[in-house]
């Protein structure tokens, strides 16, 4: 027992004389006339209470499960706190915390004068403090000083040592068991009060001190909990004292024998157990996601950035972040367990942690815009890093979405997907022939460097031998030919090509970028060849939407979201439309299918880039697309089938100038096909629907050719260009 201080002395000598006067006025009144009374009053009284006590809003934690709605991703919370049913809660519970704080819990109307008296006359003759407040006064006490619709002051004034603020708590409680059940009293009471060590809430307490829920408890264990509430952080045994702990515990058991609840025997052998704990630490937040799933960081920081997104959880992002932290939400994302656990995989064994450069990964499913999955290899944490690595191992930029100051990386030839989309649309059939030279002189001007031939920007192939000559957009594509592509753009108009790259999802966030895409679109003529930045989120999405034939889906990374009442919020449902054309969407797809290495519905395709998709999906139907920027600064692949797309990026997301190497390309397909293969496995073969004849065009017949060499053509020009080069 604590010794009390003048001052709290001084406050029970005068609570004393309080409560006598009003025992003596209560004894003198006649009984019926008493009842009629105190009915009229609780009714006024329970009208005026403050809405945090007729309708309990006691913060609790969020949950985030992946995708089985088992699988725990991480937990958020102001309080560490979570409410059951009294019926979760195990009978011995129950009766350990009236036993320990309230013996005459059901006898008394909310208020046991008896006892308060009895505890004040202890306090002033004994030397020592004894607590006279029943449970229903500790629950309104628990209430009012927790209560977020309340000011700081009035939360302090909660706990005062005032005769006004008793007198309140006494009205309090005695409305309260007016209309509650002694039930409800007592289940609210344990979802509220403090056991210490960071629990709130007998369902926190089970799992911090032995990591079950309260449904399970033992004798022992709910007698030690029990005997926690008086003294929370002094008492604890993890962060305080063990051996007052264990007197506490004897104490309620003892005290469980006095009220019936067990026997002398049933407390004896429960005070010979040993102290056994198994404790057990909740995560709070993106950072604290398990070790052994490094990376889920990432994807959790992505939903708390869409959650910070959505008006049905507040009008501004300081109350949305307070209802995830303290709305006790039960949220089912898009998290795919197994998808992760490989992407995860696949992206470090392509770098490791400690490596600068790093390889974003997204998986995204078509029609639906449901994120499978966010890897990279970075540790998602706050910890700090070794001298001369700023964001490696450990960082929380959002490196795989975008935002928060990360515009992305260069995609390079995964952007012709948009030129090709454009041709289509605008009713140029995928025959669309074209003689491909080396390089092809351009009306867009340059600077002196390797792309100027004239004074024009003049784009040439990787690989001549491989890719000159006569294309259509089946080899254009599967070649990947940079000439056929340049010129396909420049037929069709450039700015055609970017408002398609931006109907499909393409985010700029570069500055430079956005004002280019902005003010200059028709006359950005490498934008097919991918030079605008992006991320793996937004390049996955993209190919999704051809993958689920124009249907476009606003990324999400939940299935559901159910409040603490049961009720499922109206978000998290697929955000869709129809931005192309099915046909086109087909056609696109049809082409697609010759980088991987497989053949088209027309039997067009005659060579790929990453060729190694299919024999990894082992003939499986699959499309996708290559992508190398200039100097191979970054090295990219997406594929897809009609039930996921996935796409990685290779690149130093800190120095751009740090060039991946074309030798990574490889590794990076490898990656990115185990991942579908992941996604897929289990489930039946689709095939995609090949397009109807009028986008598909006479292959046997030249749709164009190339450009006739006019004097004045850039052709020309550059062809006179290359002669004074001798």
């Amino acid at each position: 027992m604590a010794t009390p201080t003048p001052l709290s002395r001084l406050f029970t000598v005068l609570l004393a004389g309080v409560l006598a006067g009003l025992v003596l006025a209560v004894a003198a009144l006649p009984g019926n006339l008493l009842l009629g009374l105190t009915a009229q009053a609780a009714l006024r009284e329970y009208a005026a209470l403050p809405d945090a006590l007729r309708t309990p809003t006691t913060p609790q934690r969020s949950y985030l499960y992946a995708n089985d709605g088992k699988t725990l991703i991480t937990t958020f919370f102001d309080v560490n706190r979570t409410d059951v049913a009294l019926a979760e809660i195990a009978p011995v519970m129950r009766q350990a915390i009236v036993a320990a704080e309230d013996r005459r819990f059901y006898d008394h109307g909310g208020v046991d004068l008896r006892g308060m008296l009895r505890a004040v006359v202890t306090n002033v003759t004994s030397g020592t403090e004894q607590g006279g407040s029943t449970l229903t006064m500790q629950y309104v006490r628990n209430v009012l000083k927790t209560d977020p619709n309340r000011t700081a002051e009035q939360r302090a004034a909660a706990t005062e040592q005032t005769i006004g603020r008793k007198l309140q708590e006494i009205r309090y409680a005695n409305a309260l068991e007016q209309r509650l059940g002694k039930d409800e009293i007592l289940n609210r009471y344990l979802n509220i009060a403090y056991f210490g060590s960071g629990a709130y809430g007998i369902a926190a307490a089970s799992q911090r001190y032995f990591s079950k829920a309260p449904a399970e408890l033992t004798l022992a264990e709910a007698a030690l909990l029990a005997g926690l509430v008086q003294a929370p952080e002094a008492y604890s045994p993890i962060d305080g004292d063990a051996d007052a702990a264990l007197a506490r515990r004897a104490y309620v058991l003892d005290s469980m024998v006095a009220t019936g609840a067990i026997t002398v025997d049933q407390a004896a052998r429960a005070k010979a157990e040993e102290l056994t704990l198994e404790p057990s630490a909740q995560p709070n937040g993106c950072a604290a996601t398990a070790s052994a799933r490094d990376g889920w960081g990432f994807f959790c920081d992505y939903l708390r950035r869409w959650w910070l997104a959505q008006p049905e959880f507040g009008d501004t992002a300081e109350e949305r972040e307070q209802a995830l932290r303290r709305g006790g939400y039960t949220v089912v994302t898009t998290l795919d367990p197994q998808v992760q656990k490989t992407a995860q995989q696949q992206a470090t064994s392509v770098y490791g942690y400690d490596n600068p450069r790093a390889l974003p990964i997204a998986a995204v499913e078509p029609g639906t815009g449901r994120v499978l999955a966010m890897a990279v290899n970075r540790h998602y944490s706050v910890d700090a890093n070794p001298d001369g690595q700023v964001n490696y191992p450990n960082t929380v930029n959002p490196l795989i979405s975008g935002g928060g100051g990360v515009a992305g990386y260069q995609a390079g030839s995964t952007f012709k997907l948009f030129t090709m989309l454009a041709a289509l649309e605008s009713g140029r059939p995928l025959a669309t022939g074209f003689d491909a030279p080396s390089r092809l002189p351009t009306r867009y001007a340059a600077g002196q460097d390797d792309s100027s031939c004239a004074g024009r920007w003049c784009p040439a192939n990787a690989n001549p031998q491989w890719m000159d000559g006569y294309r259509m957009m089946w080899d254009g594509f599967g070649r990947s030919v940079n000439t056929y592509f340049v010129w396909l753009a420049e037929q069709v108009g450039q700015d055609k090509v970017v408002e398609m790259a931006q109907r499909l999802g393409i985010t700029f966030r570069a500055e430079a970028d956005a004002r280019f895409a902005q003010d200059n679109a028709a006359n950005w003529g490498a934008f097919t060849l991918g030079v605008a930045a992006t991320t793996p989120l937004d390049l996955a999405n993209a190919y999704a939407t051809v993958a689920a034939e124009g249907t476009y889906c606003s990324p999400v990374p939940v299935l559901s979201v159910t409040a603490p009442d049961g009720k499922r919020l109206p978000v998290g449902d697929p955000s869709c439309r129809q931005v192309l054309d099915p046909d086109v969407a087909r056609a696109a797809t049809d082409a697609a299918r010759c980088p991987v290495g497989q053949q088209s519905a027309f039997g067009q395709c005659n060579g790929g880039t990453a060729t190694a998709v299919n024999r990894i999906l082992d003939g499986r139907p699959v499309a996708g697309k290559t992508g190398s920027s200039d100097q191979a600064a970054t090295e990219s692949f997406v594929g897809f089938t009609p039930q996921v797309a996935v796409a990685g990026i290779a690149a130093n997301p800190d120095d751009p100038t740090d060039s991946v190497g074309a030798a990574v390309q490889a590794r990076v397909i490898e990656a990115v096909a185990r991942i579908i293969a992941t996604a897929v496995d289990g489930d039946p073969a689709e095939a995609f629907t090949p397009p109807t004849r009028a986008l598909v065009g006479d292959p046997r017949r030249p749709v164009e050719r190339a450009p006739s060499a006019d004097p004045g053509s850039p052709l020309a020009e550059f062809r006179r260009w290359l002669g004074g080069r001798g």
